[in-house]
Order: C-alpha cells, then sequence, then structure tokens
C-alpha cells in the first residue's frame, strides 16, 4: 500500500532500540548506521484511492539517516 504523509507525525514515541529491533543486520546492511530506533507516531495521511485517513505510522530511523521503512500499522478512525 502506497501513502503520503499530509500531516507533521505527532505523538511520536520509541518502542525498541539497539538490539531489541529484531531487523537490525539487515538495517545495518542496507543503510549503515550504529544506533537505530524503531518509532511509532501519528499523522494524517492519502491513501493511492484518495482517501484520507488518520492512522499509526511505524518506522526505524538512525542518526544522520532517517526515516526508513515507514508503515502504516493501522488506522486510528
Amino acid at each position: 500500500m502506497h501513502f503520503e504523509i499530509v500531516t507533521p507525525i505527532i505523538e511520536i514515541e520509541t518502542i525498541a532500540s539497539g538490539s531489541g529491533i529484531r531487523i537490525l543486520a539487515l538495517l545495518r546492511k542496507q543503510y549503515g548506521g550504529r544506533y537505530w530506533r524503531k518509532l511509532k507516531g501519528t499523522a494524517t495521511v492519502r491513501l493511492d484511492d484518495g482517501t484520507i485517513r488518520l492512522a499509526e505510522l511505524h518506522w526505524f530511523e538512525a542518526h544522520g539517516i532517517g526515516k526508513k521503512k515507514i508503515r502504516i500499522k493501522k488506522f486510528l478512525e
């Protein structure tokens, strides 16, 4: 599912960090970086069909690399 983030991500929380991330080896191999964190937050997204929904997003982030593998975990409305 492709989507576009329409509003800034709010209510950002860290879910896991360092060795607590299951795909840590994959992230380091694909993107590099040392200290990865898995984060979650809320934002309004526009789906492929033009629908705009409030969603909980999950992604991985490392300093200097940015947000990677952003996905919609669930819709909140």
